[in-house]
């Protein structure tokens, strides 16, 4: 399987694991039983609680824009170097960015995000022949 690909494996076994996170921290930020109910009218999270909500949907949202470009590229015979190293920003900095963003660390949060972009924007590139 090329390192693409396996990469693409990787950050979506990222994401199940945040979204485990979350929900173990829902869990204990509100307790079983309301999380279990309906959840009608149920106060905002906060802490590690919200942190994690808002990784697990950063997290998706970059996986949207990652997913189909591997796969295109992957399906088109786009991959290459180009390609395995814009993968490999990707997942690293997602990794580097969901811990930091679940520890609460301030500012080098984005610089993460921005490696993680730079990884797409190289796979974008290679998909459309300009790269």
């Amino acid at each position: 399987m090329p390192i693409e690909l396996r990469l693409l494996v990787y950050s979506t076994v990222l994401l199940l694991v945040l979204v485990i996170i979350q929900a173990v921290a829902g869990v204990r930020s509100k307790g079983l039983q309301v999380m279990a109910d309906a959840r009608d009218g149920l106060s905002p999270p906060e802490g590690f609680h919200a942190r994690a909500l808002r990784v697990v949907d950063n997290h998706r949202e970059g996986l949207t824009i990652f997913a189909p470009l591997i796969l295109v590229a992957a399906a088109t015979g786009a991959l290459g170097a180009t390609t395995a190293l814009g993968a490999q920003l990707f997942f690293y900095s997602r990794v580097a960015h969901a811990v930091v963003y679940l520890l609460g660390l301030p500012k080098i949060r984005p610089l993460f995000y921005g490696v993680g972009l730079v990884g797409i924007l190289m796979v974008l590139g290679a998909v459309l022949g300009v790269a």
